[in-house]
């Protein structure tokens, strides 16, 4: 396997599990509404705004855990603290740690 089959793998899991899986986490756990929250769950990807205010606005050799505003460890907690909450803000909560975890997975386990 060379470079470039590992950027294709890399790439592949990083949009399933934005894209994707979420939508399983939806048919799983709120069957009965699950396209309302799938739909609160792609939004959460909005948390990538942030990039917005970095230069340059993608780096490859940087992680966004830490680095940009809505992916720091403080915002990290604000987003479990949502998990003790009802309805929308559970899954905002769900989705946007969940994003977390992909960008966290996407930079830390490919790249070391």
């Amino acid at each position: 396997m060379d470079l470039s089959d590992i950027v294709y793998i890399k790439t592949f899991v990083h949009y399933f599990l934005h894209f994707v899986f979420p939508l399983f986490i939806a048919l799983i756990f709120y069957r009965e509404n699950w396209k309302k929250v799938y739909l609160i769950l792609l939004a959460t990807m909005l948390v990538d705004l942030d990039h917005l205010f970095a230069d340059p606005i993608f780096d490859p050799d940087r992680g966004s855990i830490g680095f940009h505003f809505l992916h720091s460890y403080y915002a990290i907690a604000v987003y479990f603290l949502m998990l003790f909450f009802k309805g929308n803000i559970r899954i905002i909560g769900i989705g946007l740690l969940f994003h977390m975890l992909t960008d966290f997975q996407d930079f830390y386990l490919w790249n070391h």
